[in-house]
């Protein structure tokens, strides 16, 4: 009896130990399917993720990041004279007596900008209107590093001002050529509107179009602003300096002016950068000088066209300027030009006034030919004239 207990006993415990072992089994078979489930589930929501993420970038943000290294934020103070608003009252001798002599006064002022490093021996471009005249010059770099600066040349007429600061290995920007641009094509400004930069050591990004090439600008405090880029980029006050950069991150221009139009502080999407290849001109000679020199006289007095003159000259438009005097002996007279002679173009220039001409000539440096078209007597002819040293 007890033998069949225990038979039964091992039949029992065999069959509980397999339908135990086949729950186990089971259980973890479910186990392995709901991990490969959430595993899967995990790597195609992480491969959507890169997907998306890819997606987000293309070569405007690629350009972004490898062109934002070499663009730099400018502080600087220069030392500006001031005229005391008293001191013609001070002038009598009853009040000197009591508060002294009083007239001009020196006086910090501070002020701020955006450059580009061109070179990993730390040369940087800006604009003469942010640093020609400045005492003092501190860089930021985007690694948060301070360097004071000096200027190896400034050039007032062409607003264009090369600075140097002592250290090497730096991330640089290229050139490009602005004669290779297209009306139309994305480009980027980067800079320090605002003095922005200093809050997180970046420079800020705006992006917009060419909207127009060729664009000769009226004279401003005496510089001069001819073939001149407009874009419709964003640039604001303290972008003055920075690099209007194209879609591979090649320097096409360095943004420089905006247009209001009188009714706004800010960008309305009027936006204007001196093109490369005129800056890269002016490089090359502030690095061998430190100055341009343009010591040439032509020997011309010129006036601008109205809507009589050109009527009495059968011309369509008034653009241009007419030749009132030209002096014995000097390019002018040798080219053969004569008074009464109208200027409609120099060189590629088209002459719209007389400060148009005038910007025109500080293009050109001693020594060089130019060719002007003008019209005489209803002809229209083109003379060679040799810029002598004055």
């Amino acid at each position: 009896m007890i033998s069949k207990k225990i038979y039964f006993a091992s039949i029992l415990l065999v069959v509980a130990l397999s339908v135990g072992f086949f729950f186990l089994i089971n259980n973890q078979d479910e186990n392995i399917r709901f991990n490969n489930s959430r595993n899967s589930s995990f790597n195609y929501a992480q491969h959507k993720e890169d997907e998306i993420s890819k997606s987000r970038k293309n070569i405007i943000t690629e350009t972004v990041k490898n062109v934002s290294p070499a663009v730099v934020g400018i502080n600087v103070i220069e030392i500006r004279q001031y005229r005391d608003p008293f001191s013609s009252f001070f002038d009598d001798p009853f009040f000197r007596q009591f508060f002294g002599e009083r007239g001009n006064y020196n006086q910090k002022v501070k002020g701020l900008g955006s450059g580009f490093i061109i070179s990993p021996d730390g040369y940087i471009l800006t604009n003469d209107h942010v640093a020609g005249n400045a005492s003092e010059i501190t860089i930021t770099m985007t690694n948060g590093k301070h360097y004071d600066a000096q200027i190896v040349g400034t050039d007032p007429v062409s607003d264009v001002c090369l600075l140097k600061i002592n250290e090497s290995n730096l991330p640089y920007v290229p050139l490009g050529n602005s004669e290779d641009i297209i009306i139309g094509e994305w480009v980027i400004a980067l800079g320090n509107p605002f003095g922005l930069f200093d809050l997180n050591d970046k420079p800020t990004v705006t992006v917009g179009v060419i909207s127009a090439t060729g664009m000769n600008l009226e004279p401003l405090n005496n510089r001069y602003y001819l073939n001149m880029l407009q874009t419709d980029a964003a640039i604001n006050g303290g972008n003055s300096g920075g690099p209007l950069v194209n879609s591979v991150g090649e320097v096409i221009g360095m943004n420089t002016l905006i247009y209001t139009g009188g009714v706004s502080q800010g960008n309305i999407g009027l936006s204007f950068a001196i093109p490369v290849n005129k800056v890269k001109r002016i490089v090359t000679e502030l690095k061998e000088s430190g100055k341009i020199e343009r010591d040439f006289d032509i020997g011309l007095r010129i006036q601008s066209l109205d809507e009589k003159i050109a009527e009495y000259y059968n011309l369509s438009t008034s653009r241009g300027v007419i030749i009132t005097q030209v002096a014995s002996g000097s390019p002018a007279a040798k080219a053969g030009l004569k008074v009464g002679d109208i200027i409609l173009e120099v060189d590629d220039y088209k002459i719209n006034n007389e400060q148009t001409l005038v910007g025109v000539f500080q293009e050109f440096r001693t020594g060089q030919t130019i060719t002007l078209k003008i019209v005489r007597d209803d002809e229209s002819l083109t003379r060679k004239m040799t810029l002598e040293k004055r």
